[in-house]
């Protein structure tokens, strides 16, 4: 089984164990699936952080004017970049990141218009050029299915941690350099969407504006992988931004869930199954069993749950609306 050539040195084993903890008080603290503001922006930060790497120039505001359907003055390419991007990001769910068809649908919808062959591979040869020098020359035209191939079905098929896969498939991508234009974009986009696989939490998360903080750094470890012959240096680089990312979802939620937010968190989870008290409180351990009648009181006045029994055999269960 073809595995790209990596090593797991202390310092990533480390990294595994940080962003692991980090993951689980995420998901303690039920913060997976954000408030529709918070993923709203946090998708805005995202489109704008990994179109500005490519010279896109659109900042957050007019982003979002165009989330909002409003007209706004910048250049026609960087418009249309910017509405490509959000209608991929409006589709990630459509996508499965196995799927070397998605891989090429997502690279036709983010390059409509922009490229000649948008969701091809190139056949041609090509080099990536910094100022005046050659920074990578990537494989052959004539290799690249083959190479992507290989890259698919080591994601497929390798028990490999979905973390470690997630940023090996990004390396070997910008290396592969498979298409003419958008790899840079891509990578970043699939990365995402492994992550999202196992971790709901990536969905929401921009690390993209992390990239974008350490662009040079970013090019650098790319760099540094290409000339070492293996992806450690590049691993190393991406999980130390991904484990700061959810240092920094973590320590941004400061605010307790309401009543609201517990109610739908939860619904989410028991997906129209009937349920008790006690399976409600199991779900959140630090609030009281007071706290959990009431919960579930408001839900019922506010036409969400239907209620039937009486006391401990009382069952709740959610209104189809």
């Amino acid at each position: 089984m073809y595995k790209p050539p990596y090593q797991i040195t202390e310092y990533i084993i480390k990294l595994i164990a940080s962003v692991s903890e980090k993951i689980g008080e995420v998901n303690a603290l039920h913060l997976y699936k954000p408030a529709a503001e918070l993923r709203k922006r946090n998708r805005i930060k995202t489109i704008q952080s990994s179109l500005e790497i490519e010279g896109n120039t659109l900042t957050e505001e007019q982003i979002t004017a165009l989330l909002d359907n409003k007209r706004i003055m910048a250049p026609a390419k960087d418009i249309l970049e910017v509405q490509n991007a959000i209608e991929v990001y409006d589709q990630l769910k459509t996508f499965h990141p196995e799927n070397m068809k998605d891989l090429t649908r997502a690279h036709a919808m983010l390059m409509k218009g922009l490229v000649d062959k948008a969701g091809k591979f190139r056949t041609s040869n090509v080099g990536i050029v910094k100022g005046s020098e050659i920074a990578h020359l990537a494989p052959g035209g004539l290799m690249v299915k083959s190479l992507v191939n290989d890259l698919f079905k080591y994601l497929k098929n390798h028990d490999d941690l979905i973390l470690i896969k997630s940023c090996v498939f990004h390396y070997e991508f910008e290396f592969i350099h498979p298409f003419t234009d958008g790899n840079g974009r891509m990578g970043r986009l699939w990365q995402t969407m492994i992550l999202m696989q196992q971790y709901p939490v990536f969905e929401y998360l921009p690390v993209e504006s992390l990239i974008k903080e350490y662009q040079n750094e970013y090019y650098s470890k790319l760099s540094e992988s290409d000339k070492s012959g293996h992806s450690t240096p590049f691993i190393e680089f991406m999980m130390t931004l991904i484990e700061e990312s959810l240092r920094q979802l973590l320590q941004s939620q400061n605010t307790p869930l309401t009543v609201k937010d517990r109610i739908l968190l939860f619904k989410a989870k028991i997906t129209g199954r009937k349920f008790s008290r006690k399976d409600y409180l199991q779900n959140f351990k630090n609030i009281s069993a007071p706290t959990a009648s009431r919960d579930l009181k408001w839900a019922v006045e506010n036409n969400i749950l239907n209620k039937s029994g009486e006391q401990r055999l009382t069952e709740y269960q959610f209104k189809d609306l």
